[in-house]
């Protein structure tokens, strides 16, 4: 098996998946291209302002994907090719984009409001506590983990303290690109120029902070970054959505859609050979295929954190419903396909037949495409710099748009709806104010951080599938309320539910034992790893039971 086969098969199985299944949906649900979406009915110019179908699809894309399609696939691929590339295929289209655009129009069709809401009218008070609590606990884990990544990949210095070129020219050229942003929000709010003027005023900022970010590299620590880019996390969740989220993620759709261009491009013209085997066995490194597969493969088949996207922020910004499908369905899938290149490029660096262990995910994943595109004469330092920009740009994306659901969703759970915001009491008021609901929140990231992803990877997976079973289960009810067909949401609900349910049982289980023999080598990120999982797990269940027992009374009405 070579990469140009897997990827003309998976590129045949998507598009088709699209055309098919997703228009299929669309006809289903009932898209009524003729409403008053969210975005108009409720417009502040906050978090509720109407955007062109590129621009929503732009951040939809760049905040789901994150690093979880890249580091997922290739960490996953110590099972074989085979099973990684089935989940890829399978989970991305009867899971995840399922999920994606139920909760999206789930969401448009109740004034672009969460699933967190969506579960208080459908089930219940109760639910929507539970879930909040679900959510914020999540967030921090997907902050944490995510902004290690980003530090990782910032940081301009080697274990032998030699400066990594590379790095700092990634580095600067995203500080760059973030200040690009901010310049693009105000032109394109108050200039009101035409989309296409706006596109090539975007593509020429784009390319000039490359330019001086490739000749003007900046080098910080590790230490350093992890402040730094905290620090940016807390000004981006409070700030409105066309200050810097909107520019931002419409510049990086055009970078993210291009490394994807370029990296099937690369594949097409270079053919690289898959040289991981096609099947490693059952157990491997005393991980069991299942459930590990799932929940490490996570965003690039289904992610419970797309449902939050789609619902908290996306919603809010469609100017009309006939978007949604494109939006949040091929978003998806476009993921999926992002999956598949890091699942090539992790094939191609493996050596006798087994993943590189002397690389980080990112790094396989920009080394290989960088090697591809030398066919095109294009350089191999410049190629690996962009892509490596590229992928901190995921991240970035997604830290930012998940800081600001978990600050939402922590103030929400303190928001009591039967009270005037005047009649709060002094505890109710503290917590629903968005500087303190942003702060503690990103606190706790920051100790998480300090552990490492690859040690919060595995526990972010299985509560990524989790909240994404609840998010099913959420949006199924919905659907059986308002009289919809909802039974494609089924299957995808509860295998997730016992995937996910498995393998925090089984962190619980490990991290106990660690603790209990005093052999942890992270007290405090062991302990703190265990006390997530625990919580996570008592709070899914919960809710799960809730909502699988408003269906079946819905069933028996």
């Amino acid at each position: 098996m070579n990469g140009i086969v897997i990827m003309v098969i998976s590129i045949v199985v998507l598009v088709g998946a699209y055309l098919l299944y997703g228009r299929y949906l669309a006809k289903k649900w009932g898209i009524d291209p003729k409403a008053k979406t969210p975005a108009y009915e409720m417009e502040d110019g906050v978090d509720y302002v109407p955007t062109d179908k590129g621009v929503v699809f732009g951040h939809q894309f760049a905040s789901i994907a994150g690093a979880g399609p890249i580091n997922g696939p290739i960490q996953a691929a110590v099972f074989g090719w085979v099973p990684v590339l089935l989940w890829l295929l399978i989970g991305g289209v009867f899971f995840g984009a399922v999920q994606d655009f139920s909760a999206m129009y789930a969401s448009v069709k109740n004034k672009g409001r969460t699933i967190g809401y969506i579960i208080e009218k459908y089930i219940g008070k109760v639910g929507k506590k539970l879930f909040l609590a679900f959510t914020w606990l999540f967030s921090i884990l997907v902050v944490a983990a995510f902004a290690d990544v980003v530090a990782k990949t910032f940081n301009g210095f080697d274990a032998a303290g030699a400066v990594v070129p590379a790095n700092g020219s990634v580095a600067m050229t995203s500080v760059l690109f973030i200040a690009a942003a901010v310049l693009l929000g105000f032109i394109i709010k108050y200039a009101k120029l035409n989309t296409w003027v706006n596109t090539v005023i975007a593509v020429g900022l784009l390319v000039l902070t490359i330019v001086l970010g490739l000749n003007f590299p900046i080098y910080v620590s590790l230490g350093s970054w992890h402040i730094m880019i905290f620090v940016y996390i807390a000004v981006a969740s409070i700030v409105p959505v066309w200050a810097l989220l909107q520019p931002r993620d419409y510049l990086n759709s055009y970078l993210l859609v291009a490394m994807i261009v370029a990296a099937v491009v690369g594949i097409f013209a270079y053919n690289p050979a898959m040289n991981l085997n096609a099947f490693n066995g059952w157990k491997v490194g005393g991980n069991t295929l299942f459930p590990y597969l799932f929940v490490t493969i996570a965003c690039g088949a289904v992610s419970g954190f797309h449902a939050l996207v789609s619902s908290g922020t996306a919603s809010k910004q469609i100017k009309n419903e006939k978007d949604m499908l494109p939006v949040s369905f091929g978003a998806m899938l476009m993921e999926s396909l992002l999956g598949v290149v890091a699942l090539v490029t992790v094939g191609f660096l493996a050596t006798k037949g087994n993943v590189p262990t002397n690389m980080t995910q990112p790094q396989v994943f920009a080394n290989a495409i960088a090697i591809f595109l030398t066919k095109l004469s294009i350089p191999e330092d410049v190629s690996r710099t962009l892509i490596t920009l590229a992928v901190s740009a995921f991240a970035l994306t997604s830290l930012d748009s998940v800081a600001r659901v978990g600050r939402l969703a922590f103030q929400e759970f303190f928001i009591d709806s039967e009270k005037e915001e005047k009649d709060y009491n002094m505890v109710e008021k503290v917590c629903t104010n968005k500087y303190f609901a942003t702060g503690i929140t990103l606190v706790l990231a920051y100790v998480l951080a300090k552990v490492g992803y690859a040690s919060i990877w595995p526990l972010f997976g299985s509560a990524n599938q989790l909240l994404s079973a609840l998010a099913l289960i959420a949006c199924a009810v919905f659907f059986k309320s308002t009289k919809r067909q909802g039974w494609m949401l089924w299957v995808p609900m509860i295998i997730m539910l016992v995937v996910t349910l498995v393998a925090l049982t089984l962190t619980i289980v490990s991290k106990t034992q660690l603790l209990v023999a005093g052999t942890s080598a992270n007290i405090v990120g062991d302990g703190l790893q265990l006390t997530f999982a625990v919580a996570l797990f008592a709070l899914g269940v919960t809710v799960a039971f809730q909502g699988l027992k408003k269906m079946l009374q819905k069933q028996n009405a």
